[in-house]
């Protein structure tokens, strides 16, 4: 049985006098503890279908399930939950509140799930610990490398337990160790049970995915379709 189930999904924009179609007309099926990076340009679409995927942006048409949840049906409030029962999000540009610690900066979203502050630090510790940073709990973002701050944001991705971890280009700001490292983490995410999808232009990703997509003009393409439009001839 499908985890995500997406169907006949459009997003149109309204660019002044013209209409920009990001997604046209996707379908994709996505089983549970499975590992998908999507791959395409810029432009594509693959990151609007992330953000749709998220909670983070509604479509324009077609419908996204995931679980027993329809997407498109939540209100803001059941929105919210969505994205902070299900839903462990890392963003290309980190996303860290920089006037805060790596520790607070873990920590931070519990607060909205009502933790109190003692189990909250705990799990932040401990989640810190996990992605090989805890002897830099007290640093800043600016006190720390490109690769050490993803890492800090994959473990406020997964303070509360997500079902679902959600990456958009999370290899895109980094030197090609600290890249590897995170399709590593992402891949070890994956292994003890998390359906984990990627959005991304490093061809590196593939080996660690069990499944690949690719994407251009909005639409899933085939391989050889996909080769074909950009191999430079």
């Amino acid at each position: 049985m499908s985890f995500i189930t997406i169907t006949n999904l459009r997003k149109t924009y309204q660019m002044g006098r013209e209409k920009v179609h990001a997604l046209a007309d996707v379908s994709l099926s996505v089983e549970p503890n499975t590992f998908w990076a999507v791959m395409g340009p810029s432009g594509s679409g693959k990151s609007t279908l992330l953000y749709l995927l998220g909670g983070l942006d509604r479509p324009s048409s077609g419908e996204i399930r995931v679980g027993d949840k329809s997407i498109g049906t939540l209100d803001e409030n059941g929105l919210a939950s969505y994205r902070q029962q299900t839903i462990g999000f890392i963003f290309q540009s980190f996303n860290l509140i920089p006037s805060l610690s790596a520790l607070d900066n873990v920590a931070f979203p519990m607060r909205f799930a009502r933790v109190p502050r003692q189990p909250r630090y705990a799990r932040a510790f401990e989640l810190l610990q996990r992605v090989g940073l805890a002897d830099r709990i007290h640093h800043k973002p600016t006190e720390l490398s490109g690769g050490q701050q993803q890492r800090v944001a994959v473990a406020r991705a997964l303070v509360n337990n997500p079902q679902l971890i959600l990456a958009d280009e999370p290899t895109g700001n980094l030197d090609t160790a600290s890249g590897s490292s995170i399709m590593q983490l992402l891949a070890d995410l994956h292994q003890n049970g998390r359906t984990v999808l990627v959005v991304t232009h490093d061809p590196r990703m593939t080996a660690y995915a069990t499944n690949t997509v690719h994407m251009l003009d909005g639409r899933i393409v085939t391989d050889a379709e996909y080769e074909a439009a950009t191999t430079i001839h």
